[in-house]
Parts: C-alpha cells; sequence; structure tokens
C-alpha cells in the first residue's frame, strides 16, 4: 500500500512516514496544498491522510479535488479539530475516515488498511491464494500453515502480489505501490526483493517471473515446480 500524507509539521510528518514504513506501508509526504496536488498528478496512492490546515489549498479543498477526479481514493483526515460539526464538515467534504489528534500509530495503519479493504470491493481482510495465507493487520503470512518470517519490505511486495489475484505486476507497478518517491526508478531493488521473498517463502517457487512483464503468483497446482524462472 502507498498513501499520501498532507500534513505541514514536518516532524509529525516524518513521524508518521517512518511509523507507516514499520507496517510495511509507504508513504510519502506533502507540506502544503500545492505539493499535494502536484503529488495526486504524478503518483498513483491507495489512500489520501489529509491535515485540513495546511499553507496554500486547504485538505478541504484537496478532499474536494480527489473526490471529483473519480479515483475512488479514499480519504482520511487526520486534523486537531475534534468537535462534531468539524468532523461533520470533513464527511460532507468527502472524507471516508476522521482521525483526531493525539492519535496512536498503530491505530492510523489499522484504520488504513481497513479503508484499503473496503476499497478494493470489500475483499475479506485475510487474504488467501495457492496455499499463502496473508493478513495484513496482524502483518502475519503463512504458506501451507508454516508461518513465514518476512522483512517489512518483502511483506509489502507480497501484499501487491496477492492483491492481484495471480495477475502480473510491472517491476514498475512493484516499486510504485511499495516504495516511495524517493525509490531510484533504475534500482534492481524489485528484482532483489522478489528473489529474497522467494527464497523466504520456500520451494516449490510460487513466485513466478513472466519475462518481460513482471511477476504474479502462481496458482497452478503445480505451482513452482521445476524451479522456473527465478529472475
Amino acid at each position: 500500500m502507498r498513501v499520501l500524507i498532507v500534513e505541514d509539521e514536518p516532524y509529525l510528518a516524518e513521524a508518521i512516514r517512518d511509523g507507516l514504513r514499520l507496517e510495511a506501508i509507504a508513504a510519502d509526504i506533502a507540506g502544503d496544498g500545492d505539493t499535494a496536488l502536484e503529488l495526486l498528478s504524478v503518483n498513483t496512492y491507495d489512500i489520501a491522510v489529509l491535515d485540513r490546515d495546511i499553507p496554500g489549498p486547504s485538505g478541504d479543498e484537496i478532499a474536494r479535488h480527489i473526490v471529483a477526479s473519480g479515483s475512488g481514493m479514499p480519504v482520511l483526515m487526520l486534523t486537531a479539530a475534534d468537535r462534531l460539526d468539524d468532523k461533520a464538515t470533513g464527511f460532507g467534504l468527502g472524507a471516508d475516515d476522521y482521525l483526531t489528534k493525539p492519535f496512536e500509530l498503530r491505530e492510523l495503519a489499522l484504520r488504513l488498511r481497513a479503508l484499503d479493504r473496503r476499497r478494493a470491493h470489500n475483499r475479506p481482510p485475510v487474504r488467501e491464494i495457492a496455499g499463502l495465507r496473508l493478513d495484513p493487520f496482524r502483518r502475519e503470512v503463512h504458506r501451507d500453515g508454516r508461518y513465514v518470517a518476512l522483512t517489512r519490505k518483502q511483506f509489502a511486495v507480497l501484499e501487491v502480489l496477492v492483491a492481484a489475484e495471480g495477475g502480473v505486476v510491472s517491476a514498475e507497478g512493484l516499486l510504485e505501490r511499495a516504495w516511495d518517491e524517493n525509490a531510484d526508478p533504475f534500482t534492481n531493488a524489485v528484482r532483489i526483493t522478489v528473489s529474497a521473498l522467494r527464497k523466504r517463502l520456500g520451494e516449490p517457487w510460487i513466485i513466478a517471473t513472466v519475462p518481460g512483464a513482471g511477476y504474479r503468483i502462481d496458482t497452478r497446482p503445480e505451482a513452482g515446480a521445476g524451479g522456473g524462472d527465478r529472475g
């Protein structure tokens, strides 16, 4: 999952970004409304986390822009304005959730995952495919009943692949969804991470490489038999 944090307090924004990384959620930061609009125009985000009181176009205006775009991107308003009227206004603008400051980072992560689940047509919270069981809330993965310990980045990549339900995800798509805007588009981090993830999950290999296209979860009964392309 990749989210946009629109927050003008640098220390808080960085704390949120770093905290979400611990939950295998990639995040970019916009300190004002103009930067937020620019990032929204060039990147694809799963969710926007908006502070209402920011320089430039306000969080309310950003929310209106997102709703008007028709992208269906959920909006979580994160603000110190905690009166019922403030919340009513936020929801009236199209916000899908509202969290007041101060807050616990763990709660924010849980709310983001719940929003992401609802966005994806109410898919079940625990996802299962080809013997894999991925629980995004507990950040746990099992294969054929065996617990698999993954790094945060490996989990983020696997989450994107599992969500594709056997469809091909390009290396660029993985980079966009599991890394933040600071990732080098020419890096081989995706290949290295997928290779390490494949080894963690064990044989038979369940992550297939589709030459020239990307990667996918192999859903065939004989998934991974013979090793396949490990590239």
